[in-house]
């Protein structure tokens, strides 16, 4: 549609765009894809269960999304798979990388195949994904990619370390292919989060005291996240009104870090 001065101008508007949401089965990725459609985007879901995919197919507004179930674990396969879905749905205008795996281990039981799973889902699925968008074809004109990195890598995290640092690196990554990107009119940035209230984070609850809970509230101001708040920063950074913001970390974590 073409503004008018009477026409309500909306710079969040994805109309008319394509955007991939990894992890789109639950928790952020499907409050993402979600509020995405709202915004007019048409959306690739990607995540490993089809069944839970086809759920939040279900909750999409507008028309033009798929499902395109795909482990992001498989590093090597994964450009191809992209350059798949381009042809299928369009160039993509955004990638929201939402995908990824936490488990608490203390150093104590660490091991290097412990260490091989959580990097190469959190942190190399990124990387793979990056040099999946850049090919010709895969990414439109103006493209953006938003990870998703966390506070535990830039505060203490015990039993956590192997997720801190993958997710560190998420951040140092950014920052590099923001750069390396650029000629191809790509955009990178990341949401840090804190403690989002998911079903997964809901579970882990359940293995601790209210005192426990109550201790981690504390630590954020703002009380707990909902994925909401998340799914709002990314898609800030996906439409025009991130049109000027490249390798930047976008702390969203309620005061805590404050």
């Amino acid at each position: 549609m073409t503004e008018t001065p009477e026409t309500p101008h909306n710079p969040m508007s994805l109309a008319g765009r394509s955007v991939l949401v990894t992890g789109a089965s639950a928790g952020i990725g499907q409050a993402t894809a979600v509020l995405l459609s709202r915004l007019g985007a048409r959306v690739t879901l990607n995540g490993r269960d089809e069944g839970r995919l086809a759920d939040t197919l279900s909750r999409l507004i507008g028309d033009g999304h798929r499902v395109a179930p795909f482990d992001m674990g498989d590093l090597d396969a994964i450009p191809g798979w992209m350059k798949e879905q381009a042809a299928l749905s369009g160039p993509f205008h955004g990638v929201a990388h939402c995908a990824g795996i936490q488990t608490l281990r203390p150093i104590r039981i660490f091991s290097q195949d412990f260490f091989d799973q959580v990097m190469r889902v959190n942190l190399g699925s990124c990387l793979a994904l990056a040099k999946g968008l850049r090919q010709k074809g895969v990414h439109a004109e103006r493209s953006a990619m938003v990870f998703i990195s966390s506070t535990a890598a830039t505060a203490a995290s015990p039993a956590n370390i192997v997720y801190a640092a993958a997710k560190g690196g998420i951040i140092a990554a950014t920052k590099g292919l923001s750069a390396e990107l650029l000629p191809d009119g790509i955009r990178v940035n990341c949401v840090v989060p804190s403690i989002v209230m998911t079903d997964l984070i809901e579970r882990g609850f359940e293995k601790l005291s209210q005192e426990q809970i109550d201790h981690l509230e504390r630590l954020q101001p703002l009380g707990f996240g909902h994925v909401d708040d998340v799914a709002h920063a990314i898609a800030y950074l996906l439409a025009d009104t991130g049109r000027w913001i490249t390798g930047t970390a976008l702390t969203v974590d309620g005061g805590r870090t404050a």
